[in-house]
C-alpha cells in the first residue's frame, strides 16, 4: 500500500448483498455466521443490500431468528450508528438497504428509484461525520434493478442525486449491488465524476456472483473526492457460504 496512507484518514468499507440472511436458493439461514464474518473483517462502514427489517413468517420458522431487525442485529456493538431504507414491502414484512457506521450518521435519506411498479429499489444516502475530518463523508448504498432499462434510469437518478446533494469537494462513497452483469454502468457513472475501486486498480470490476463460483461482476465501490483507494482481498472460502453474493472491500484514504 502506498506510504501516503499513513498520513491520511483511512476508511475500510465493505459492501454485500445479504440475500435476507440466507445462502443461495435459501437453503440455510446464515445471519449469525454473517455477523461473525463482518465482525472479523471489521470495516468502518458496511453497505448492505436485501437486508430484512421484518419478516414475520421467517421469524416463526427459525428458532435463531433475531428479535430485532437484521441490520440492528448485524450492527451489534461494533457499528454504533446505522440507517435503513425500506424498499420492498409485503404482507410478511419488508426489506431494503442499510448502512452501518463506526462514525456518527448526521442524517440519512432513502430515495425511491423503483420503476413502473416493478421491484422496489432505493438509494440510501447517509452523511457521516468522522471526527478527524472537517468535511462530512457521503455514503450512498445502491441496489439497482434486474432489467437494463431500469438500471439506466436508476443510474441517471443516482447521478442527479449526487449533483444536487453532494458538494464536489466532499468525499463520496457509492457502493452496492449494481446488477450490471453486462458492464454498462461505467459510462453512466462517469457523469457522477466517480472512479470504481476495482476497475481503476485491476482493470475490471470484481467477480461477486454466484458466491460459490463467482462469474458475474455485479457489485461495485465508487469513490470521488478522496486521496486514494485500494481493493482489499477477502477470504473467499469464508464468504462463499454466507450469501448468494460475495462481498467486496476497499481501503479509502480521505
Amino acid at each position: 500500500m502506498p506510504s501516503h496512507y499513513i498520513d491520511a484518514t483511512t476508511l475500510t468499507v465493505l459492501t454485500v448483498n445479504t440475500h435476507k440472511g440466507f445462502t443461495s436458493f435459501n437453503r440455510r439461514f446464515m445471519l449469525h455466521e454473517l455477523r461473525e464474518a463482518l465482525r472479523t473483517a471489521a470495516p468502518d462502514v458496511v453497505f448492505l443490500q436485501e437486508v430484512l427489517g421484518e419478516h414475520q413468517a421467517h421469524a416463526g420458522r427459525h428458532e435463531s431468528w433475531p428479535a430485532q431487525s437484521q441490520y440492528e442485529f448485524l450492527a451489534d456493538t461494533l457499528w454504533t450508528d446505522f440507517a435503513y431504507g425500506r424498499n420492498a414491502v409485503y404482507p410478511e414484512g419488508h426489506h431494503g438497504n442499510a448502512i452501518l457506521s463506526r462514525y456518527p450518521i448526521e442524517r440519512h435519506d432513502n430515495h425511491d428509484v423503483s420503476v413502473d411498479g416493478h421491484e422496489g429499489r432505493g438509494l440510501l444516502h447517509c452523511v457521516l461525520r468522522p471526527p478527524s475530518l472537517r468535511a462530512p463523508v457521503h455514503a450512498i448504498c445502491v441496489h439497482l434493478g434486474l432489467l437494463e432499462r431500469h438500471r439506466s434510469q436508476q443510474l441517471r437518478r443516482l447521478c442527479d442525486l449526487v449533483a444536487h446533494e453532494v458538494p464536489p469537494d466532499e468525499p463520496l462513497l457509492i457502493a452496492g449491488d449494481f446488477n450490471d452483469w453486462r458492464l454498462r454502468a461505467e459510462r453512466l457513472m462517469s457523469r457522477c465524476g466517480t472512479r470504481e475501486v476495482f476497475t481503476s486498480r485491476l482493470g475490471r470490476p470484481a467477480r461477486t456472483f454466484p458466491a460459490r463460483w463467482p462469474l458475474l461482476r455485479l457489485d461495485r465501490i465508487y469513490v470521488r473526492s478522496v486521496r486514494d483507494w485500494q481493493p482489499v482481498p477477502l477470504a473467499s472460502r469464508v464468504w462463499s457460504r454466507l450469501s448468494d453474493h460475495v462481498p467486496i472491500c476497499a481501503e479509502i484514504a480521505l
